[in-house]
């Protein structure tokens, strides 16, 4: 059987480069080298993209884009079996590629920036398509078509960048006739809860407003919800089928689950399962798969719930959804799924097999 050539996009243009790199190493560790070939191309902070045939220990400490390993590359969408071209000794040479694992984690990467770009060519890629991508990555408009489907979430409001620059009054006391302090101020379309701010009065909310507005033309205001984190791993088979993971639930050690808890401290906690009846982590399977339909996603993604309440009382709301989640091997992605039955690498083998286009 002919190898497949999987080109694994890293790095990015994105506040979660960083992620992204931690997350293409454990893809690359893991990929089964005897059923396909390897292409790494980078993409740098500010957007410029490279041919990577260095070792990958140099992906991991960033040192990679400083190298000697790195040739720039252009995308060519006409040709969808050899997409990306790079000159060498005053040739133009082509790279044939089967499928594009894009490893890549927020703006400008899992938004449908580089999805439409690969759809543009008709080259088959892992996760989801264009439109599903920027739905999911702006959390406000995938909270307004969950609303149409009955998908309980948070109360919230969205507020745009001009609105906060202008900082009235008004702005301020819609958030306080429709919630009640502490809330929730996060860009729509950011991930890795960068921006994210608890305002616990009035008087910090112009700062996390402005703060998460840095990050996004949109902005939302939700209702603190006091419950468990919890998350699902869906994945999407080549034949249609759709997998939900057995829960996690996530103890951040902080006030909230933000990118430091995730990151750089060490104070977060993992359950795995999460601690949750069993009639809820099946009420959340089947409103994950529902999600997971609604927005029209494929591939993979990860569902991030809160469970309020105790024993028989548990209510289960949705959080938002992540197309591309973290994919370390530790990260809960992953995790879930190993647990659920699907070890790391035959993971990484079943989504490069249902790739779409």
């Amino acid at each position: 059987m002919r190898k497949k050539t999987v080109c694994c996009i890293f790095g990015g243009n994105s506040t979660e480069y960083e992620v992204s790199l931690q997350s293409v190493t454990g893809v690359l560790n893991n990929i089964d080298r005897n059923r396909y070939d390897i292409i790494t191309i980078g993409v740098t902070r500010d957007g410029k993209f490279y041919l990577y045939d260095g070792p990958e220990e140099k992906i991991k400490d960033d040192t990679w884009c400083t190298s000697d390993y790195i040739t720039p590359v252009l995308f060519d969408p006409s040709n969808s079996d050899a997409p990306f071209a790079f000159v060498t000794g005053g040739e133009v040479r082509r790279l044939h590629v089967d499928c594009i694992f894009p490893v890549v984690h927020g703006k400008n990467c899992e938004d449908g920036t580089l999805q439409g770009m690969f759809s543009l060519a008709g080259v088959p890629y892992v996760g989801c398509g264009c439109t599903a991508s920027a739905v999911c990555m702006d959390k406000a408009t995938a909270k307004l078509i969950l609303s149409t489907c009955g998908i309980p979430q948070a109360k919230y409001l969205c507020f745009t960048a001009d609105e906060i620059a202008r900082g009235a009054d008004t702005l301020y006391d819609a958030v306080e006739e429709v919630l009640s302090y502490p809330v929730f101020v996060k860009p729509s379309a950011a991930g890795s809860s960068v921006g994210v701010t608890k305002v616990k009065s009035r008087a910090d909310l112009p700062a996390a407003l402005r703060c998460a507005a840095e990050h996004d033309s949109k902005v939302l205001v939700e209702e603190y919800i006091e419950g468990r984190e919890v998350e699902i791993a869906v994945l999407h088979e080549p034949d249609g089928t759709l997998i939900a993971s057995e829960c996690g639930e996530i103890d951040p050690g902080s006030e909230f689950y933000d990118y430091a808890a995730k990151y750089i401290n060490d104070t977060a906690k993992y359950y795995v399962p999460a601690r949750i009846n069993k009639s809820t982590q099946e009420k959340i399977a089947a409103v994950a798969k529902k999600i997971f339909t609604a927005l029209g996603c494929r591939g993979f993604a990860r569902i991030d719930f809160f469970v309020r309440g105790h024993g028989d009382a548990e209510e289960v709301i949705f959080n938002e959804i992540n197309t591309i989640p973290g994919f370390t091997p530790i990260s809960m992605y992953p995790r879930l799924m190993e647990y659920s039955g699907v070890p790391y690498g035959e993971l990484i083998t079943r989504l490069i097999e249902g790739a779409g286009t």
